[in-house]
């Protein structure tokens, strides 16, 4: 959006926790303008309990984000594809506040990965429903209205309904790689409670702050998925994280972020969060059973060794590409290596970082039983910022 000053500040790279999910991902860029942002009302002091319907929507805190990522089938053909949705919300003193959205695809069955990103600064984009939830809507230029051909990116949600919404616009498509139209049309329902992290769903960074944070691990998605300007008929999965607080500085050195669904109907998060000098500063993870219970797994209950590694053609930075995960309280033992290698996201634009998210091939067993799944998984800190 070139109507912004060249000279952008950029947040400090968030906690780790996704994705894609997590804690994760990316504050936006926020760019100064004349608008002030009202401070924030006094509330009781954190951690305040975490109540549905009403924390499905958004906070006044310093940093937040609604994060989706999926697994969805060609209804016609059987074609696989990984997608990653996620709008990121930041509130910064007096500048207004500001929005950035990343949109990717993974064309596993054709070895393709496609993305697109959007940013935005002010109120605007909070649509606020009566009902509660969130309706969050980003279009590609503020300085002039959506239409047909100028669509907004939008969330919606409450109480585990769900809709997502992007269509990348011409440019937005060149950016992605794609030779058409790139997007999403998703209706999703979620099939167990939300999971709340590290027991109460609130993750103390001490003085770096303190972050709330949930999951609805796993989520029923039909709908119509945009590539090359042809829509398809989908379904599949999908796994939602909403985390928010008032932190800016956790994660110095990246985390990588791990998100399985099993198909014995069980769910994995992990997190590794590291300081700038690469030590894992915060190691932490949740159990989801079939049932919607949850168990929270303190850094001796896993054991994740890299496998593999993939470095980018564009960038030049050298990822992990392949895991082993044990957690022997539960009898599992996890291998992950990506669909496709190439799931680098160079989001400097509307984040200021560069990283890696992408979909997996799984293979685990449980007591030594075969169990097949799904997994996303999510890399920061490898790439050079800006």
């Amino acid at each position: 959006m070139t109507r912004w000053p060249a000279v952008a500040l950029v947040l400090a790279a968030l906690v780790a926790g996704c994705a894609g999910g997590p804690v994760l991902a990316n504050p936006p860029v926020v760019r100064p303008s004349p608008a002030a942002t009202p401070a924030p009302s006094p509330r009781p002091p954190d951690p305040i309990p975490i109540a549905f319907p009403r924390d499905d929507a958004p906070h006044d805190r310093l940093t937040e984000w609604w994060y989706y990522t999926g697994h969805l089938r060609d209804a016609a053909t059987g074609d696989r594809f990984g997608f990653e949705y996620v709008i990121f919300r930041a509130e910064r003193g007096d500048f207004p506040v500001s929005w950035a959205s990343h949109l990717a695809i993974t064309d596993e069955t054709h070895s393709r990965f496609l993305y697109a990103q959007r940013i935005e600064i002010g109120p605007q984009a909070d649509l606020r429903p009566s009902a509660g939830g969130f309706d969050l809507a980003l279009v590609p230029d503020a300085a002039r209205p959506p239409d047909a051909s100028n669509p907004p990116w939008r969330m919606t949600g409450i109480g585990g309904t769900d809709r997502l919404t992007a269509v990348s616009t011409s440019g937005e498509a060149a950016l992605a790689g794609s030779s058409g139209a790139l997007g999403l049309d998703l209706r999703l329902a979620a099939e167990k409670a939300p999971a709340l992290h590290d027991r109460d769903g609130w993750i103390d960074f001490g003085p770096g702050g303190g972050s709330y944070y949930y999951s609805r691990t796993r989520m029923s998605a039909t709908g119509a998925l945009t590539l090359d300007g042809r829509s398809l008929v989908v379904d599949g999965e999908a796994w939602f994280d909403h985390q928010w607080g008032d932190f800016i500085a956790v994660g110095g050195g990246g985390w990588d972020w791990f998100a399985v669904n099993l198909a014995d109907g069980s769910d994995l998060t992990l997190s590794f969060v590291r300081d700038r000098t690469g030590t894992d500063s915060l190691v932490y993870g949740t159990y989801v059973a079939a049932d919607g219970s949850t168990i929270h797994l303190p850094a001796d209950a896993f054991h994740v060794t890299v496998t593999g590694h993939w470095t980018s053609p564009k960038t030049g930075a050298v990822y992990p590409a392949g895991w082993h995960v044990d957690v022997p309280g539960q009898g599992l033992a996890i291998d992950l290596a990506p669909t496709v290698a190439g799931q680098e996201l160079d989001t400097r634009r509307t984040t200021g970082v560069v990283y890696w998210e992408g979909s997996q091939v799984v293979h685990a067993t449980r007591h030594g039983t075969p169990l097949g799944g799904e997994a996303y998984v999510e890399l920061t800190g490898y790439a050079p910022a800006r």
